[in-house]
């Protein structure tokens, strides 16, 4: 069976990234809305790049209102700011909440449709052309055909995809996330982990989007421990973002699953940062899972060197998951409890967030067959 491998059209990676794609920016239209927060301005970010673009000869305007991650109102604002300014593509610069609001504006300007009338379609036309600098290393969307954005009416985080929106231009450039906190350090590096582990253990996965998730995750445990540990680690900053890169190219040509579908419904209802909220749930879910598919599991173990191929797929499956737990350690990610979330409240609404996360499909990708009801045991687990 043959595969559509698919990564963005153009994807500049390393030092310098952006000053050496800047010469793209002319290819993609004649004026750029770049999608962006304050914090970004503050560091000079955003001057330096429309520096670029004035060199480049193309026009541009902001709309730097992201405040958190997307919502449908924000991407309505962003979409008045595109128009009102003759925009002809869009530039996401920041976190994946600046990526994911780029991607959405730019199909929403090319459609004429809201955003949450995507509810349950792929979005597999043209749009306008969309570039995305990530300057955290972990949510992947510079290289991936999703955006996630929360429908604020339903309280309800809406993962829509597509092969429409792949980034035309992916630019990593390692100096955006040398001032990231450790937190979301944190946070990024685990959402990037689990990116890559769950599209491995995909029934999506194939041999290409294989070696992409298998370089992200050894990546991922040879350098998180580093920039949790000193965050001006240049080298392992570096390393960090080529990971998530690499992960989102997982994830695209694969899939997300269970973990992911069982984050949206509590980042939604709870507000929680998404990155934070795979992190909390990854150790747990990856055990419940793990049962189906041992072999991909023990291969990872095998790949980050915590099992040889003397070990039973079952042992090394066991080596691997005491790793992954071990990590979170270091890293200190905390329990539902210690990032304030009522277990009550958490109890109430989990009825809802279990439908929530079987619907959005992500569950059906799990090589273990899940239901309700197991959905509902790991959403338990969390508070044993």
């Amino acid at each position: 069976m043959a595969h559509l491998f698919r990564t963005p059209q153009y994807s500049f990676i390393g030092a310098d990234a952006l000053a050496d794609a800047a010469t793209v920016f002319p290819r993609l239209g004649k004026k750029a809305l770049i999608v962006t927060g304050q914090s970004m301005i503050r560091q000079g970010h955003v001057a330096t790049l429309e520096a670029l673009l004035d060199r480049e000869g193309v026009d541009h305007a902001r709309f730097s209102e992201i405040t958190g991650e997307p919502t449908d109102t924000m991407i309505d604002a962003g979409l008045a700011v595109y128009q009102q300014e003759a925009c002809d593509f869009a530039i996401g610069f920041g976190g994946g909440s600046a990526l994911d609001a780029a991607k959405a504006i730019a199909v929403c300007a090319q459609t004429g449709e809201e955003i949450t009338e995507f509810r349950g379609r792929a979005i597999d036309g043209s749009v306008a052309p969309v570039v995305c600098i990530p300057s955290t290393a972990g949510t992947g969307s510079e290289a991936t055909k999703f955006t996630v954005i929360t429908d604020t009416a339903a309280d309800e985080k809406l993962l829509i995809g597509g092969d429409g929106l792949m980034p035309t231009l992916a630019i990593v450039d390692p100096q955006f996330s040398l001032e990231m906190p450790q937190s979301v350090t944190v946070a990024t590096g685990m959402d990037a982990l689990a990116h890559a582990i769950e599209a491995y253990a995909s029934r999506k996965a194939y041999a290409e989007s294989d070696l992409f998730c298998l370089a992200a995750v050894k990546r991922i445990f040879a350098n998180l421990p580093r920039v949790y540990a000193d965050g001006s680690d240049a080298q392992a900053r570096s390393e960090m973002a080529l990971a998530a890169y690499e992960a989102g190219v997982g994830i695209a040509n694969s899939s997300v699953t269970v973990v992911h579908g069982l984050s949206r419904p509590i980042g939604a209802l709870f507000h929680v940062a998404h990155g934070i909220s795979n992190a909390m749930l990854l150790a747990k879910t990856l055990v419940y899972i793990a049962d189906g598919a041992l072999d991909r599991f023990a291969a990872l173990g095998r790949a980050i060197g915590v099992a040889t191929d003397a070990d039973s797929d079952a042992v090394a499956t066991e080596k691997f998951l005491a790793a992954v737990d071990a990590l979170c350690a270091t890293c200190k990610v905390p329990t539902l409890a210690e990032y304030g979330i009522d277990r009550d409240a958490f109890f109430a609404r989990m009825d809802k967030m279990a439908t929530d996360a079987l619907a959005s499909g992500s569950p059906a990708d799990t090589r273990k067959a899940l239901d309700k009801d197991d959905l509902l045991r790991i959403y338990e687990s969390l508070w044993d």
